[in-house]
Order: structure tokens, then C-alpha cells, then sequence
């Protein structure tokens, strides 16, 4: 059995979409002849959005987890802004309104202070207790994983040090995420950042992305060997979930975080046009997680604000659930530059709930292939109003008629799975391990 150093931050307690990677990998990697050893922040020391204590039960009882102290910066913005720390970390800093002095202040120490990430104050730490344990030795590789990817430092120092080999994964762009131009970054943290992200891909010995428009655009700029592991779903998160949706409402569901940029504006025009309060009487709007507020007020905007059901972040079994009762998922794409490329980790777990997914954004993007793939739903275009109008309306004339309506195939989804994946990492690992 090989031995692998695997260093995440995100790591339960931790809940959310970005623990689900890192914990299905140490989930699965036994199986296919690598035992990870996780080193990670101890969740006193972290600033995790939010907490899903649940999530601990999945980790194998033979893995070994480090946990380390860290310095978190989000405590000073807390100060700066005069908030409580919780509430500086749940909600950020994009997308707000910069009202006064403080806020200012604060996303600028954000943008330009701590490089490349609020969580950076965490590396030190990682990197001594990784350098206490490769001295120890047996370790054939080290992975990271980010966001946040100021891990991928610690990473950089260790595999400087100890020559191990070393794959860096990233789920979600650095230096090309879609709101970076909104950072109000200075041209000398740009070149510290851009530089960070260069000297990172360049020095590992190989790369995993999500997706392959992320594949494509980092070859574009790094000399890397990269491999694209999608994301995925845990056949066994849905197993352990009977629910169905409610046979007197006509019920759309979104789980996750909505922000502006995935406003799905096109649906609140073509629920608009349907007059859907009249023609859909039995229609709910069931939003599961953190939703901006200019988003509720854009739906209010087209009288619709009275169909809509709001629920905060309920851990990962609970989410499963909601899915699994909604009779049609909305899946929102960000409306920004790069949004083709944009795969979120959610499609994956609407693909394996089985329930009919609508989608809005890049008709031709990836996201829109996965659906398409497994034959899960379909991806209207941002503005396509008369899209989403016969989809809903043939979909709701189905559900009125009796008749269920049906998701992916599970034949097809099944490339998806986490343990699928995950056999893909451990051959990506076995490339590099000496």
C-alpha cells in the first residue's frame, strides 16, 4: 500500500461544497493501493462558512488526520469591519454593497494584503507539521488541494524540501476565477499573486483540474502536465436517502449558494410570462442555502416573491434530501467571462438524484455536456426566455397529468461517481510515485 500526504484545508467538521472532494478521495483511495494521511487545520483555528459535524462519520477509521494550529486573518477584517468573525467568513466579501469605510478597507486588505488567500495565515503551519512528517518518511507522494490555494505554498515548500513527489489539485480557477477582476487589487498584488500561481504549477510534477476548459486555459499560461478528474456523487449519500417529491406541489429546487451571478433572471421572466400564480397554482420556488438578497428582490420585481421558500445551509444528508424532493432542479451557472468552462461541483449530486434538471447558462459550455451526457436535463442560454417557458410548461403538464418526471440515466451517470474518480486520481498518483 503506497502512502499518500494529502493536505486540505477544507476537511470535516468543515461542510459545503468544498469538502466533498477532498472527503471522497480519502474516502476511496484505499481501494485502489494508496493510504492517505490527511493534514489539515484544526477547526478551532479555521475559518470554515460552514460546519457539518456529521460529515467526520465517513472519514475510514484508519486514516491518520493532522491537525495543526493557524493564524487567521479573518479575525482582524472581523475587527476592521466590527463584526463577528462567523459572519465575516458566511458571507464574505463579493457581492456587497462597499457602504461605508470599513468594508472598504477590508476587502482591500483582502485583495492586496494576504496572498493569494484570507487562509494563507494556515501555511506555516502545514508546513512544518508536513516537514515533521516526511522526515518521518514512507510517504511515495503529497497532494493539495484548493481553494484556497494558499495550501498549494505549503505544498511548494515541502516538495522544495523534500524532493517527494507532488500533484497539486485544483477545484476551482486561481488567478482566473470569474470574480477576480472584482478584487480591487493593486498592479503589484497581481504580479505577487500571478506569480505565486506560475511557481506552484510550475513546480509540481503533475496537475488534476475539473474540468477541461480549466485544463486548457492553465496549459495555456504553465508548463505542467495536468489531468482533468471531474467532480462527482457518492451513490451511497443517495442510498441512504428515501425522499420523494410532494405529489400536491410542482416544486423547483435549488441547492447552494445563489449570488447574483447565478441569478437565474430568465426563469423569473418565464415564470412571469407563464403567469405562473394563475396557470401554476401548485408552483413552489424552494431555495436551499445562502441567497443574496438582490436576488429575492429581482424575483419580487416580477411578482413572484410569494412563490419563493428560503432555507439556510442544512448539512450535506439534509441537501441530498431537498434534491430528492424537488420535482425540477435549477442549476445556475455564473453569468461571467469563462462561464463555458464552469462545472460546479453541485451538478454532479443533481445528475444522481435522479430529478429532471433545468439549467441556465452556456448552452454549449461543459456543464451543458455533463446534462446532456447523461441525459439529466437541459441548458437554456441566459436570456433564452421561451426556452424555459416550454420547458416548464411541458413539465408541468406532465407532473398535472400524473406522470413523474425523470432525470439521468443511472447507466450514464455512473462515470460520475466519486469512487470512479477517485480510481482515476490514484492512477494519476501512481504516475508520479517513485
Amino acid at each position: 500500500m503506497r502512502q499518500l500526504l494529502f493536505i486540505t484545508y477544507y476537511f470535516p467538521p468543515s461542510g459545503g461544497s468544498a469538502v466533498q472532494r477532498s472527503l471522497k478521495f480519502v474516502k476511496y483511495l484505499a481501494a485502489f493501493g494508496w493510504r492517505p494521511t490527511v493534514l489539515t487545520v484544526r477547526p478551532e483555528h479555521a475559518s470554515f462558512p460552514d460546519l457539518d459535524p456529521d460529515l467526520t462519520s465517513e472519514i475510514p477509521h484508519s486514516t491518520r488526520v493532522e491537525r495543526t494550529s493557524a493564524w487567521d486573518p479573518y479575525a482582524l477584517y472581523a475587527n476592521v469591519l466590527g463584526q463577528p468573525k462567523e459572519a465575516v467568513v458566511s458571507t464574505g466579501f463579493l457581492g456587497e454593497a462597499e457602504t461605508n469605510l470599513r468594508q472598504r478597507i477590508a476587502r482591500w486588505m483582502r485583495a492586496n494584503v494576504f496572498l493569494p488567500d484570507a487562509r494563507v495565515g494556515w501555511v506555516p503551519f502545514a508546513a512544518a507539521r508536513g516537514h515533521r512528517l516526511l522526515q518521518q518518511g514512507g510517504f511515495d507522494a503529497v497532494m493539495t488541494t484548493g481553494p484556497p490555494h494558499s495550501t498549494h505554498l505549503a505544498g511548494l515548500l515541502l516538495h522544495r524540501l523534500h524532493d517527494t513527489p507532488w500533484l497539486v489539485d485544483l477545484r476551482d480557477p486561481w488567478t482566473g476565477i470569474d470574480f477576480y477582476e472584482d478584487l480591487p487589487m493593486t498592479a503589484l498584488a497581481r504580479a505577487i499573486d500571478g506569480w505565486l500561481e506560475m511557481l506552484v504549477l510550475n513546480h509540481a510534477d503533475v496537475g488534476t483540474v475539473v474540468s477541461e476548459a480549466m485544463g486548457r486555459e492553465l496549459l495555456a499560461r504553465a508548463s505542467i502536465s495536468l489531468k482533468v478528474v471531474p467532480n462527482g456523487f457518492d451513490p451511497a449519500d443517495f442510498e441512504a436517502v428515501d425522499a420523494k417529491p410532494p405529489a400536491d406541489r410542482f416544486v423547483i429546487g435549488h441547492v447552494g449558494n445563489l449570488n447574483m451571478a447565478r441569478n437565474p433572471e430568465v426563469l423569473w421572466k418565464a415564470l412571469a410570462e407563464l403567469r405562473a400564480p394563475e396557470r401554476m397554482p401548485e408552483l413552489r420556488i424552494a431555495l436551499t442555502g445562502n441567497v443574496e438578497p438582490a436576488v429575492l428582490s429581482t424575483a419580487a420585481d416580477y411578482g413572484l416573491n410569494h412563490l419563493i421558500d428560503t432555507f439556510p445551509f442544512v448539512p450535506h444528508r439534509a441537501a441530498v434530501e431537498r434534491m430528492r424532493r424537488a420535482t425540477v432542479l435549477l442549476l445556475c451557472v455564473n453569468r461571467v467571462a469563462g462561464a463555458e468552462g464552469i462545472v460546479t461541483g453541485k451538478l454532479y449530486e443533481y445528475v444522481a438524484s435522479g430529478r429532471p434538471v433545468l439549467g441556465i447558462g452556456p448552452p454549449a459550455g461543459d456543464a451543458a455536456r455533463v446534462l446532456g451526457a447523461t441525459d439529466a436535463g437541459r441548458m437554456f442560454g441566459f436570456d433564452d426566455v421561451a426556452g424555459v417557458v416550454a420547458y416548464l410548461r411541458a413539465g408541468y403538464d406532465v407532473w398535472k397529468s400524473g406522470r413523474g418526471l425523470s432525470g439521468a440515466v443511472p447507466e450514464r451517470a455512473a462515470r460520475y461517481s466519486r469512487r470512479e474518480q477517485t480510481r482515476i486520481l490514484a492512477d494519476v498518483l501512481s504516475s508520479i510515485a517513485r
